[in-house]
């Protein structure tokens, strides 16, 4: 059975929800608020949660990215009536892996979560590969093909994030975020210092680079070319 947190404070969006869930032989667990909703998805295990955008007490966005920081890698999908391209992205850059706009018809959203529910969970990934990089999440250990990275474990982190997200620009400030748990911006190099010594350690002599600075945005994890 396909365990459902959903996440809405409308009354009239929230019970129709629940009720086609329900009839669809889900498990559905309703919250009305952010941080009840934030306590409820940190506290249980559920196969997919669906995440109003606007929500009291705790902003949708806000709710994702401290659940993600928490480490807890269940999909969410966010309803929002705001449906702009922005949006979109602001939405699945917080950690979203889906987005729907409001309205929307109750059948799509059962499609959406019942794809979400059947995509491998990171709780299940062990090693993270990319290019020739290997990681080994249990052991923290990394190697660039048969050479292994003495890494910190900061910059274990790092490059964890960076594979995570590769081929995408990750900024300053997410990386503030999810590395350090910074809620805002130091004000320091400490992001370009750390990456700099790691990026030493990974693109050595002779190998393609890697780790690519975006100048004035951030970094991007890229695979060699042809």
């Amino acid at each position: 059975m396909l365990r459902v947190l959903v996440i809405e404070d409308d009354g009239e969006t929230a019970a129709e929800i629940v009720e086609d869930f329900s009839a669809a032989g889900f498990a559905v667990t309703l919250e009305t608020d952010g941080p009840a909703g934030l306590a409820r998805a940190q506290a249980e295990p559920f196969d997919v949660v669906t995440l109003d955008r606007m929500l009291p007490g705790l902003d949708g966005l806000a709710l994702l990215d401290r659940l993600r920081a928490a480490g807890v890698s269940t999909p969410v999908l966010v309803l929002s009536a705001l449906s702009s391209v922005d949006e979109r992205i602001r939405g699945l850059r917080a950690g979203g892996d889906d987005y729907l706009s409001k309205p929307f018809f109750a059948a799509e959203l059962r499609a959406r979560v019942e794809v979400l529910a059947r995509r491998p969970s990171d709780r299940d990934i062990t090693v993270l590969r990319f290019a020739d990089l290997q990681l080994d999440l249990i052991g923290r250990a990394a190697r660039r093909g048969e050479r292994l990275l003495d890494l910190y474990p900061r910059e274990f982190k790092l490059l964890e994030f960076l594979v995570r997200h590769a081929e995408q620009v990750v900024t300053r400030a997410m990386l503030f975020e999810q590395v350090w748990g910074y809620r805002f911006d130091p004000g320091t190099n400490l992001v370009d210092v750390h990456l700099g010594k790691l990026r030493r350690k990974v693109d050595g002599p002779g190998e393609p680079a890697l780790i690519h600075t975006v100048r004035g945005t951030g970094f991007v994890l890229r695979a060699p070319g042809p």
